[in-house]
C-alpha cells in the first residue's frame, strides 16, 4: 500500500475530514472534495484534497460514537484510489485498526493516550505488517514529550486542535508550540498533522508552526460544495 505520507511530492496536504459530511450523501460529499484520480501521483488540482481523513469514535475513549469499518470499506469501493487516513479515538486500537487496514484503510493513526507507553511500539509494528503506514496522535493536556521518546516508530503525529470527541468546536492556539517542537525533531519522511478547528482564518498559523497535513471538517463540509475547491486551496496556504 503506497505512503503518501512519506511522499514529498506536494506539501501541505488537505484531509478534508467526513465526520463533517452529509452522512446520508456520503459518496456525492467525498466526490465532490476528490480528483477523479484521487491521490494518485498525477493530481494536480490544488482544489482537490489528498486524502480523506476518517475520525473513529468508540464512545469511550471520547464522549461520541461514529462510523465503522464499513464506511472505510464502503469508500474504497467508491474511491479505489483514494488515500483513507483512519484516525482511531479508542480505547482499545489494535483490534480495531486491523479491521480498518482490512476495510481499505491507508493509514491508521491512534493516540498515545489509549495505549500504555511500553507498548506503543508494539502497536505501531504491527499496523506496518498488516500494510500501513502509523500515525501518534497526541491530545491538548497530553505533552509532547510523550511523542518525541517514540519518533522512530511513527510515519506522522498528530496534535489535536481541540479536545478530541466532536466536530465544530474552537482552534486551541497553545497546542503550535508543541508542533513547532516537533517540526524540529522529525525527519523529512515524517509528516506533521493538526485537526481541530482548523479554517482558513487560522491556517496561516497551523502552517507557520511546521505542520504539513492539514484536517478540516466544518471549515469544508459545512460550506456548499462549489466553495470546496477554494476552501482547499486556501487551507494550503494559497
Amino acid at each position: 500500500m503506497r505512503n503518501l505520507f512519506t511522499n514529498p511530492r506536494r506539501l501541505p496536504l488537505v484531509a478534508p475530514s467526513i465526520l463533517s459530511a452529509d452522512f446520508a450523501h456520503m459518496g456525492e460529499e467525498c466526490a465532490s472534495v476528490l480528483s477523479p484520480v484521487a491521490g494518485g501521483e498525477a493530481v494536480v488540482d490544488e482544489g482537490a484534497a489528498d486524502l480523506l481523513h476518517l475520525d473513529v469514535m468508540d464512545g469511550h475513549f471520547v464522549p461520541n460514537l461514529t462510523m465503522g469499518p464499513d464506511m472505510c470499506r464502503g469508500l474504497r469501493r467508491a474511491f479505489p484510489s483514494a488515500f483513507l487516513d483512519v484516525h482511531l479515538m479508542v480505547t482499545d486500537p489494535w483490534p480495531h485498526a486491523q479491521a480498518f487496514v482490512a476495510a481499505g484503510a491507508s493509514h491508521i493513526t491512534f493516540h498515545v493516550e489509549a495505549v500504555p507507553e511500553e507498548r506503543l511500539g508494539e502497536v505501531a509494528a504491527g499496523i506496518r505488517e498488516l500494510g500501513a503506514s502509523v500515525g501518534l496522535a497526541i491530545n491538548p493536556p497530553t505533552t509532547v514529550d510523550h511523542a518525541l521518546d517514540h519518533l522512530e516508530a511513527f510515519d506522522l503525529f498528530l496534535v489535536m486542535s481541540v479536545n478530541p470527541g466532536f466536530s465544530g468546536q474552537a482552534f486551541m492556539p497553545e497546542v503550535l508550540k508543541k508542533t513547532r517542537v516537533l517540526a524540529d525533531e522529525v525527519l523529512p519522511t515524517q509528516r506533521i498533522q493538526m485537526d481541530g478547528g482548523i479554517s482558513p482564518a487560522n491556517i496561516r498559523l497551523v502552517l507557520d508552526a511546521g505542520c504539513d497535513v492539514v484536517v478540516a471538517a466544518s471549515a469544508v463540509f459545512g460550506r456548499p460544495a462549489a466553495e470546496r475547491p477554494g476552501l482547499i486551496r486556501a487551507l494550503r496556504g494559497r
